[in-house]
């Protein structure tokens, strides 16, 4: 690939956009196998940049300039002071929450801008989408309002608060006294933090997005254990918090989803890897493209083993050698993440996690009286591992109720994902909305060095082929095959990008662009019945062998519901080379007809149902 430059398939694009769907999908999937993504290099500079600079030197400065512990040229004086790691979580989630540490640029479809977040959410009129809407009093509605600007505008101001305030001295007789008696930087004042927790909670409340964006589901709980715990208390419960969330991890690994996310993972990176390795990671290189052994061994050898074993090592282990390589280890592992640029760029949560695994169990090891039996008192154990394995074990049985970040399935492939299909034209439409970013393929030809418009359709329609090398696709893309009969001239795009586009963020998490989404869009856009169709799964649960789909059409709501088994999925070709995958249909709402094309017309027969109203989404199952 070259450096600003992306790298495309050989020939015309013209030629390859022309071909049908599952061609063009086979086409780019099998490119993807030994260029990834083909993003230009000068991309992988700008986060490697933005990692280093913004992240990094800009977390250690203010933290140096903040809390009286030394300047940058004594960092190795004072990195392991707790007031640091408050801090550097604070500075993470202050990032986040604004739009520049993940699902930032555009390797997560934030092209021009680069940066959703705080420009969609500082601007009264965007879409939010609350939790629960109607059901919390005060959060109905899918507008964001000058309240909902002003709580975002307090939030940054808190995190910006407790950021800038010098920590509290600890108390002389205090555990954090005794355990650096030459600590200078104290603690982050407990009032600060409650008032983070207090208005990531109310603006969580109103809006989803910036509860999620904020990584709340493992941010929340350190800040609240900062805030609440002792000292002693405060570092045994995070270490808890993150050995859950890394077994969590591990654990949602299981199953037959993981093996086929560690190809195109590999695939990406942008090391100069020999295309054999890469090709070896598939079981015939482009022709048969399920995981090899080797991606077996990678994904659950080097991943789940990693994932669930070394953190039982960290926290039980009573050898200063046996945790040193163990943290070793797990730095290493989050290091390696980074260099694949996974396409939601998680990057700064995996370096604060290395400096978190060195911070916590290297510098309070278990057998210096931090091991999970040293709580102050005894009801502190139970009640930290149940409040932390909650939602992981409601999202992973019934993963309707729960997104998949506080489910802990970040990088599981067991995701709820969605296609949109627009008739030809329709997706123009969403520019009509004045969200701060246009259409991604409109960003990529304003970029400077801006891509033609045939060469920044084949860039989107990468994103397609992504999807098809995990098990979900092969599901959407077989529902597309049935209710798309104009398939090859629709206009087809990763929910995940159309999520970025229309509210500022998104992080792989389907139920951020389910019939919600899509209402919001609808009641501004007004699509006729057939002009955008979706095709939407949820995550696998834990118990059964089965994702649930559901169609919707945005005119008329969801239209069918029913299953797919995903053994089906993970046993097929990208391309679908033998036909849509068997669907089993449990239901159609009475009043739909699947359309069927109009002969020699190009373009979707609009599907019928009396006056074209709403569907009843919630009307009897039979």
């Amino acid at each position: 690939m070259g450096f600003t430059k992306p790298d495309l398939p050989p020939g015309d694009p013209r030629d390859i956009l022309a071909r049908p769907f599952l061609e063009r999908v086979r086409v780019l999937s099998q490119h993807w196998v030994e260029h990834g993504f083909g993003s230009p290099t000068m991309v992988h500079a700008v986060y490697i940049a933005k990692l280093a600079v913004v992240y990094v030197l800009g977390g250690l400065f203010v933290v140096s300039a903040t809390s009286e512990v030394g300047s940058l040229g004594d960092i190795g004086r004072w990195w392991d002071e707790p007031v640091v790691y408050q801090k550097l979580i604070l500075w993470t989630v202050l990032l986040e929450v604004v739009g520049l540490a993940g699902s930032w640029g555009p390797l997560a479809g934030h092209f021009k801008p680069m940066t959703g977040g705080a420009l969609y959410w500082l601007r009264p009129g965007t879409i939010r989408l609350p939790p629960w809407p109607g059901k919390v009093p005060g959060t109905a509605g899918d507008t964001r309002t000058v309240l909902d600007v002003v709580l975002y505008a307090a939030l940054l101001g808190s995190l910006v608060t407790a950021l800038v305030l010098p920590g509290e001295a600890a108390g002389p007789g205090g555990a954090a006294a005794r355990a650096l008696p030459d600590a200078t930087g104290g603690l982050v004042r407990p009032d600060l933090l409650a008032a983070v927790v207090a208005l990531l909670v109310v603006c969580g409340l109103r809006d989803r997005l910036i509860f999620l964006a904020a990584r709340s589901e493992q941010y929340l709980p350190a800040i609240l254990f900062s805030a609440a715990f002792g000292f002693t208390d405060m570092i045994i419960a995070l270490k808890l918090l993150i050995v859950v969330v890394w077994i969590g991890a591990g654990a949602s690994k299981f199953g037959k989803h993981f093996a086929l996310v560690v190809p195109p993972m590999i695939s990406n990176m942008p090391l100069p890897f020999s295309k054999a390795l890469r090709r070896a990671h598939y079981l015939d290189g482009t022709r048969d493209m399920r995981p090899s052994r080797l991606a077996w061994f990678m994904a659950h050898i080097m991943g789940t083993a990693v994932e669930l074993a070394l953190p039982l090592i960290l926290l039980f282990s009573p050898d200063r050698t046996v945790t040193l390589l163990a943290a070793g280890s797990m730095v290493v592992f989050h290091l390696f993440i980074v260099m694949t640029f996974p396409l939601a760029v998680p990057l700064e949560w995996n370096v604060l996690f290395a400096y978190t695994t060195v911070f916590l169990f290297v510098g309070f090891p278990a057998q210096d009286g931090y091991a999970v039996l040293d709580f102050s008192q005894g009801w502190m154990l139970p009640a930290v591992v149940v409040a932390l394995c909650f939602f992981p074990v409601l999202g992973n049985l019934r993963p309707d109720l729960v997104s998949f970040l506080p489910s802990l399935r970040q990088y599981a492939g067991n995701w709820a994902s969605g296609t949109w299909a627009f008739a030809p034209g329709c997706e123009e439409r969403l520019n009509e909305l004045g969200t701060p970013a246009r259409n991604q393929v409109d960003q990529l030809q304003e970029m400077t060095n801006g891509y033609g418009r045939e060469q920044a359709e084949l860039m989107l329609q990468k994103t397609l082929a992504w999807r098809s090398m995990h098990s979900q696709g092969r599901g959407l893309y077989s529902l597309l095959h049935r209710h798309v009969p104009d398939l090859d001239g629709a206009t087809v795009r990763e929910g995940e990008f159309v999520c970025n586009k229309l509210t500022g963020w998104n992080f792989g998490d389907g139920h951020l662009h389910d019939e919600r989404l899509i209402a919001a869009v609808q009641k501004r856009l007004d699509f006729a019945p057939g002009e955008l169709v979706v095709v939407w799964c949820e995550s696998q649960p834990v118990h059964r062998g089965t994702q649930r789909f559901k169609v919707i059409d945005a005119a008329l709501g969801v239209v069918e519901r029913g299953t797919w088994k995903v053994a089906d999925c993970v046993e097929e070709q990208p391309w679908l080379p033998n036909g849509p995958i068997p669907l089993a249909v449990e239901w159609t709402h009475p009043a739909y007809t699947v359309p069927r094309p109009r002969v020699g017309s190009g373009r979707i027969a609009p599907a019928t149902v009396g006056d074209a109203a709403p569907l009843d989404a919630t009307a009897t199952e039979g």
